[in-house]
C-alpha cells in the first residue's frame, strides 16, 4: 500500500522567546511614552515638547498604560508589571479636579454675602471667525450678560458684532486685534470701561464692568498654544495671565477664554493658585472636552475655561457645539455676592 504523502509543513511563527521579547519591548515603549508626562505632572512642571502636548490628554494615557500592563503581565515581566501598575495608578491619581489652596474643587466653600446679581458668561473661540453665525445664534438663544470672543476676525466677526441687533443687545463692547486669529471681543449688557490688556501675541483685552453697583473685572484669555518650538512663549503668556490674576485686588473677577491649557498643565494651575476657581470643575465637569470639536466629546481636552474669583458662585455650566470652529463654547451661570 502506498503511504500517504504528508502535507508540507506550514509557516512557523517566531519562536516564543522572540514573541515574548517583542511584547516586552512594546510594553517598555508604551510605558516610556506615558512616564514622561506623569513625571512632569508629579513634579509640577510642563517640560518640553512633546510633554505639554501629551499632558493636555492626560486621561487618555490610561489606554497605553493599561495596554503595557497587559503585555507585561502576559510575558511575566515583573518589572514591567510594577512599572505598568504605577503608570495606571499615577494617571488615575491625577484625574480628579485640581486642588488649589488645599480645598477640593467640589468641596470648596461658596462665597459669603447676599446675592446682588445673576450673571451669564459665554466664551467662544471662532477659529478665524468661521463660527461667527453660530456665535450670533448662541447670543440670541443663550442671552449671556458677558461674552468673551477669541479669533474674532476683522472680515467676518467684527462687522457682525457691529450689526444693529447685536449692538442693541450689547451696547458696551471692546473689539480689538487686526488678524484672523489675533482679534478678540468683549461684549457686555452692563456699562464698562477699558482697563488695559494682558500683553500677548493674540489680543487679550480687559474691562471694568459695573454690575449692581460693583466694579467687576472681565478679562479675555487667549495665550498662544504650546506648539513645538513655542512652548516657552505659551508659558510666558500664561504667566502674564497669572500675574494679572494675582494683582486683581478685591474686585470680583471673571477670566474667560481659550487658555490653550488644561488642569494638567502647571502653567494653568499657577493661575488657579491665585485664588480663581474653574467653573466647570466646581460643577463636576472638569474633564468635559472642548477641543478639538471634531472628537469632543468624547475624546479631547478641556482648554476653554471660565475662571471666577470667590465673590462669584457658579450654578450651571453648558458646553455648546458651534459650527465652523474647532472649539466648543462654554456658558456659565453664576451669582455675584456682595
Amino acid at each position: 500500500m502506498e503511504g500517504t504523502i504528508p502535507a508540507p509543513p506550514g509557516p512557523e511563527g517566531p519562536p516564543p522567546r522572540v514573541r515574548r521579547k517583542a511584547a516586552r519591548w512594546a510594553a517598555g515603549l508604551l510605558l516610556a511614552l506615558v512616564s514622561g508626562p506623569l513625571l512632569c505632572r508629579a513634579c509640577d512642571v510642563d517640560g518640553v515638547t512633546p510633554v505639554p502636548q501629551l499632558l493636555a490628554f492626560l486621561p487618555w494615557l490610561l489606554a497605553p498604560a493599561g495596554a503595557a500592563l497587559v503585555l507585561a503581565a502576559g510575558t511575566r515581566w515583573a518589572a514591567g508589571c510594577a512599572w505598568g501598575l504605577a503608570a495606571v495608578l499615577g494617571t488615575l491619581y491625577f484625574l480628579p479636579p485640581y486642588e488649589a489652596g488645599g480645598a477640593t474643587a467640589s468641596g470648596a466653600s461658596g462665597p459669603a454675602g447676599p446675592e446682588v446679581a445673576h450673571l451669564r458668561v459665554l466664551t467662544a473661540n471662532l477659529e478665524f471667525g468661521g463660527a461667527t453665525p453660530g456665535l450670533l445664534e448662541a447670543l440670541r438663544r443663550e442671552r449671556p450678560d458677558l461674552v468673551s470672543v477669541q479669533e474674532c476676525s476683522p472680515q467676518e466677526c467684527a462687522p457682525a458684532l457691529d450689526g444693529a441687533g447685536v449692538r442693541a443687545a450689547y451696547p458696551y463692547r471692546i473689539v480689538v486685534g487686526g488678524g484672523r486669529a489675533q482679534g478678540s471681543a468683549l461684549l457686555s449688557r452692563f456699562p464698562l470701561e477699558p482697563d488695559g490688556s494682558v500683553r500677548g501675541t493674540l489680543a487679550m483685552p480687559r474691562a471694568l464692568v459695573r454690575v449692581a453697583g460693583k466694579r467687576l473685572l472681565f478679562q479675555v484669555a487667549h495665550p498662544m498654544p504650546p506648539v513645538a518650538g513655542g512652548v516657552e512663549l505659551w508659558r510666558t503668556e500664561l504667566g502674564r495671565i497669572r500675574a494679572m490674576a494675582a494683582a486683581r485686588g478685591e474686585a470680583p473677577t471673571v477670566i474667560a477664554g481659550d487658555f490653550n491649557a488644561s488642569q494638567d498643565h502647571a502653567a494653568f494651575r499657577a493661575v488657579l493658585d491665585t485664588g480663581l476657581r474653574d467653573s466647570a470643575a466646581l460643577l463636576g465637569r472638569s474633564r468635559t472636552p472642548t477641543w478639538p470639536s471634531l472628537t469632543a466629546p468624547p475624546l479631547g481636552a478641556q482648554i476653554d475655561h471660565v475662571l471666577l474669583s470667590p465673590a462669584l458662585e457658579p450654578r450651571h455650566a453648558r458646553f455648546l457645539d458651534l459650527a465652523g470652529t474647532d472649539h466648543r463654547g462654554l456658558v456659565v451661570d453664576a451669582v455675584l455676592r456682595g
